[in-house]
């Protein structure tokens, strides 16, 4: 083997070795990253802004992947937990779904049913009623006949909301030419069968429909003489 065949040999071996500690080095560097990272779990970025208490749905989310070690504990792993679940709280596009966002959706009990009604944003308690609140239905009536006096009632009493839907604006009415356009929620309660007509009835024939939220803990009895009140009582 002459000079320029010992180092042809001599150079093939350094770039065989500079190669092999490349891929030592790119090695070392992912092991690295790995130790520092860790290993990547499924988590869910929220698409767009989700308003409270709005019953959700998978459409809603984005599934992404993230390093396991960045998630916190209480962050959704499986898009199946939000079945029959609603957000306590608005969701804010491109924030992470995590557990404390949702509750699960009041149920029906036996011998109940969904009603829902729509009640004007400005006579309801703005922003105080969610899912699981207690309210009175109060309903206001004109007099029978001329000179009887005006009435308000309390409807049902201790009422169970189910659901509140997003802010919409009404149509003003077509006969009443001096009307404006209003907004109003659909609030969906749970009712035994007498206590939804009672409300039925209110919403087609009473002048207005009210709520009065119930504290937690408060006391729900009315006496019978208080479910109806006229001026002259006072």
């Amino acid at each position: 083997m002459n000079s320029r065949q010992r180092r042809g040999v001599i150079l093939l071996l350094l770039s065989v070795l500079c190669a092999f500690g490349a891929f030592v080095g790119v090695l070392s560097v992912i092991s690295d990253v790995n130790s520092k990272v860790g290993p990547e779990v499924t988590a869910y970025e929220i698409k767009t802004d989700v308003p409270p208490y709005t019953a959700l749905s998978a459409s809603q989310f984005e599934k992404i992947s993230m390093p396991k070690r960045w998630l916190s504990e209480n962050a959704v792993t499986d898009i199946s937990e939000i079945t029959g679940k609603i957000a306590v709280t608005r969701l804010n596009k491109g924030s992470l779904l995590q557990n404390d966002m949702i509750v699960k959706r009041p149920a029906l009990q036996p011998g109940e049913q969904e009603i829902a009604i729509m009640i004007d944003a400005a006579t309801g308690v703005a922003g105080k009623i969610k899912p699981d609140s207690r309210v009175n239905i109060y309903a206001t009536f004109a007099g029978e006949r001329d000179g009887d006096p005006a009435q308000s009632k309390v409807i049902v009493s201790n009422a169970k909301v189910l659901d509140v839907g997003q802010l919409t604006a009404l149509e003003p009415d077509r006969d009443n030419k001096g009307s404006q356009a209003t907004e109003a929620v659909p609030i969906t309660f749970a009712l035994n069968t007498l206590d939804a007509q009672r409300i039925a009835y209110a919403e087609s024939f009473a002048e207005h429909v009210r709520l009065a939220l119930i504290g937690q803990g408060g006391d729900t009895t009315i006496r019978p003489s208080d479910r109806t009140y006229t001026l002259d009582k006072d």
